[in-house]
């Protein structure tokens, strides 16, 4: 274990002016608040923060944020408040250590929500402060590093959170070393057996390529003192086991056909140099084509810069080369924490002087757009979407570069440069040519976006875009759109629940809950209810949390096709049904068979106005299925089978056609009734239905109907979709 006095020395290497009196200070309240707590390893739990402040120590950090990772858990799990807190070290100091606090009795129905909003005040707590973030990575770390000592179950879920969340976050901070050690710690516990298989393979490799590896970095060495460039540095290494299998699966390859397990550094002094190495390694070895990337004058958002390139270098072996300088070395190991952004209570930019594109301000701005998020899950979805992909850079008209991540489209561009461009966008220019708006952008690309303004954001929108702010801006137009086709059914379904459990529901009632629910908006709410999105239920319980549910719920039985409801809500009930694909009676309005054929129809039916195809069976019977059938799929390769059939639109049909269909409806005494009649009407037949409880205020009908034509099914599906006792309705073929 780490012990105090090694701490100090620690500091004082980089820092012999650092304020020791406060980390001895720091130290003695963190090892009396956590008194004789344990870890699961069974060491004292001081050994933890102890260990946190060692890791912020290699990234040269100040006293301030050494001091922190003494104190950072204290107020989560001991007496510690953020008052005593700052009466003892400071309004700084206790600011920062409340950033790295969870929320730990947070009033919210879902454990999700809980999580996100942990995330949330975690990420704006790092937009008035970077330390915090720091702080917190290196808690993780060491907490990866001793997770052998959890229960199996949590092992995994911590990896895969540190996998999901952590690691990248410590990538987008250009803190790579750190994100190569929790990405290596975390996939040892999700995928165990590919983590020791490639990492045995990698140490029996290790003793064979040792000679090769040093080869390699004298031949390039040499090469260039040959040129002049005398102080110059070349390191190869070994990739990490993660990296090695996260290539494989994305490139299908096996260990053995992985030809580049091992990169290689050239550190030069100034800017200039790494451009001339690189022109001697590429005149000297054939580069690997589209293997080139320049990112001194296009940097990473994080600050990162190098060259990258790929060769066929000594030996025949392919290589991958980083040119950088001593300066954007010490930026790609320790990321953010190398430009020491936060010195005497000061903000020091890095390299990069200018305020849009310093190394921190795109952090910063990403968690405020972030802040916008309309609900806890909303928020963890967008975080993962703009801090966790790589990134493209394209540029307007004007040459204002925008940064988006990979695979954005023109609407993701037109949302980048403001919400009102990406609300009236309806086409785009791509270096000066019309696109579709599904375009993927790729670096250097100019865009021109074209507005109007009479254009609404279209919903399918959501599924081609890539960045969080897109999305989200697409959900609120949406939701604006559907929010009164779903309130009304909402409001009733929350009427019910609420009378039903003896109490009143209003629309203050849900007001003073919103939190719990993880919403900003009662009228959210509400359509969330009636689209079945949350559970009437659990807003009952968010408005009143002692309220106990005493009906009976009694689960389907387990005689197939009788469903039962709830006690008091429903009946028990099966109709007649006959063998599905039995062969229809009578004549009918087809063209393309041959006379005195036996003709079925498909399980699900169709009817005259369909598509529709037929399959020949072995007995000779033909099958008529709806092109729209996802059973056509197991006829692929049998082409001679298929037979071309249509309706024959000039003959009279005397005979109904089967249609299935699927409804969502309200679970309330009174809602068949409402459907049965409202079928009957139409005259349109019922031939079967089934009905089945799926949550607390919803049921699933599904009715095989029997209708004269595809208009009177259309025209069904229509009026059934206007009762306010359906959510949705829709044709089934499966």
């Amino acid at each position: 274990m780490m012990r105090q006095y090694e701490l100090v020395e620690r500091v004082q290497k980089y820092k012999p002016d650092a304020d020791i009196a406060l980390l001895n200070k720091a130290y003695v309240y963190a090892m009396q608040k956590h008194g004789r707590q344990r870890r699961a390893s069974g060491d004292p739990y001081i050994s933890h923060p102890l260990e946190v402040a060692a890791i912020l120590t290699d990234l040269h950090m100040d006293e301030s944020t050494i001091a922190v990772a003494l104190l950072h858990d204290t107020i989560e799990d001991t007496s510690a408040t953020r008052a005593e807190i700052d009466a003892f070290f400071g309004d700084e100091i206790g600011a920062l250590v409340e950033g790295l606090t969870k929320i730990k009795r947070l009033d919210l129905v879902s454990r999700k929500a809980q999580q996100a909003e942990n995330l949330r005040k975690l990420l704006l707590s790092v937009a008035d402060d970077v330390r915090v973030l720091l702080v917190k990575l290196a808690d993780r770390l060491h907490n990866m590093r001793t997770l052998y000592y959890m229960r199996p179950d949590k092992r995994r879920r911590i990896s895969e959170e540190t996998m999901e969340i952590y690691a990248p976050l410590a990538g987008r901070m250009g803190m790579q070393d750190m994100r190569e050690e929790l990405e290596d710690l975390s996939f040892q516990y999700i995928n165990p057996d590919a983590y020791q298989t490639i990492n045995g393979k990698l140490q029996d490799l290790s003793g064979q390529n040792e000679a090769l590896v040093k080869s390699i970095e004298d031949e390039l060495r040499a090469l260039l003192q040959a040129q002049g460039l005398e102080d110059v540095k070349v390191k190869g290494r070994q990739k990490k086991a993660f990296s090695i299998f996260n290539k494989m699966q994305s490139k299908s390859l096996s260990f053995e056909q992985m030809s580049d397990l091992y990169g290689f550094r050239i550190i030069v002094d100034e800017v200039e140099t790494c451009y001339r190495a690189l022109g001697l390694v590429h005149t000297t070895w054939r580069m690997v084509p589209e293997r080139f990337k320049d990112y001194i004058s296009n940097p990473k958002q994080n600050g990162y810069q190098s060259l990258h390139t790929t060769i066929i270098g000594p030996m025949r072996q392919r290589i991958e080369l980083q040119i950088r300088t001593k300066h954007m070395h010490e930026v790609a190991e320790y990321g953010i924490a190398a430009h020491a952004l936060y010195k005497d209570g000061r903000t020091v930019k890095g390299q990069v002087d200018d305020e849009e594109t310093s190394v921190f301000s795109w952090f910063r701005k990403t968690i405020e757009a972030l802040a916008e998020g309309d609900s806890p899950e909303e928020f963890l979805e967008h975080t993962k979407l703009e801090l966790f992909q790589d990134q493209v850079f394209c540029f307007t008209p004007k040459g204002k570069l925008i940064a988006l991540p990979k695979d954005a489209t023109p609407i993701d561009f037109a949302y980048a440069v403001h919400t009102n461009v990406g609300d009236t966008c309806v086409g785009a220019k791509v270096n000066g040519r019309m696109m579709p708006l599904v375009t993927r952008l790729n670096n250097g690309d100019e865009v021109e976006i074209i507005r109007s303004g009479v254009q609404v954001p279209p919903p399918a929108w959501e599924g081609i875009v890539v960045t969080g702010k897109a999305r989200a801006a697409i959900r609120r137009a949406t939701r604006a759109a559907i929010r009164k086709q779903y309130s009304g059914l909402g409001y009733r379904i929350l009427e019910r629940t609420f009378a039903r459990s003896g109490k009143t529901f209003s629309r203050e009632v849900l007001s003073t809950v919103l939190h719990r629910l993880g919403q900003t908006d009662v009228e959210d709410v509400i359509a969330a209810v009636g689209r079945n999105e949350l559970s009437s239920g659990d807003v009952l319980r968010a408005v009143f949390p002692d309220h106990k549910d005493e009906r009976v719920t009694v689960k389907p039985s387990s005689e197939e096709g009788w469903v039962s409801l709830p006690k008091g809500e429903g009946m028990a009930f099966k109709l007649p049904e006959t063998a599905e694909g039995e062969p229809a009676p009578g004549s009918f309005p087809l063209r393309g068979l041959n006379a005195g054929a036996t003709v079925r129809f498909a399980p699900t039916g169709a009817v005259p106005g369909d598509r529709i195809v037929g399959i020949a069976g072995d007995d000779g019977s033909i099958t008529v299925y709806p092109i729209q059938s996802p059973d056509l799929q197991h006829f692929d390769d049998e082409p001679d089978r298929w037979i071309d059939i249509r309706w024959d639109i000039d003959s009279t049909n005397d005979k109904r056609f089967r249609a299935r269909v699927g409804i969502s409806v309200l679970n309330e005494p009174g809602t068949l009734a409402r459907i049965t009649e409202t079928i009957a009407t139409l005259g349109v037949n019922i031939r079967t239905i089934q009905m089945k409880v799926v949550a607390e205020d919803f049921a699933e009908v599904t009715m095989d109907m029997e209708v004269w034509d595809l208009r009177q099914l259309t025209q069904t599906l229509n009026q059934l979709q206007a009762l306010d006792c359906v959510a949705t309705v829709s044709r089934l073929f499966e």
